[in-house]
């Protein structure tokens, strides 16, 4: 059996790494894969915790919501990057700010 430290520490890079990657990149695309990389982090947390203090599937049914949560953002985010590419063929978040009014 897999010890509880050995999941929080893939969690804890998975985080980090979704964390380094949303605050250096200035593509939209890469911003949004950082945010899932957050999501499936806590994902990790929640799953494992809730197998391991509790025994109960509250964490993984929490999970589920989290999964749920993150394709709606997806959708979302994605719908606003084609509406950038199509103002400024671009996907660069610098140009952002052009899509206000």
């Amino acid at each position: 059996m897999i010890p509880l430290e050995y999941y929080l520490v893939v969690s804890a890079a998975l985080f980090s790494l979704g964390l380094f990657g949303l605050l250096t990149r200035k593509n939209a695309i890469n911003v949004l894969m950082s945010v899932e990389l957050i999501f499936n982090s806590g994902n990790i947390n929640l799953v494992a915790f809730s197998r391991f203090v509790s025994g109960d599937v509250e964490g993984q049914v929490f999970a589920l919501f989290v999964i749920a949560i993150a394709a709606c953002e997806a959708a979302v985010a994605l719908a606003i990057v084609m509406s950038l590419f199509r103002h400024l063929k671009s996907v660069s978040l610098e140009g952002a700010s052009a899509l206000k009014g």
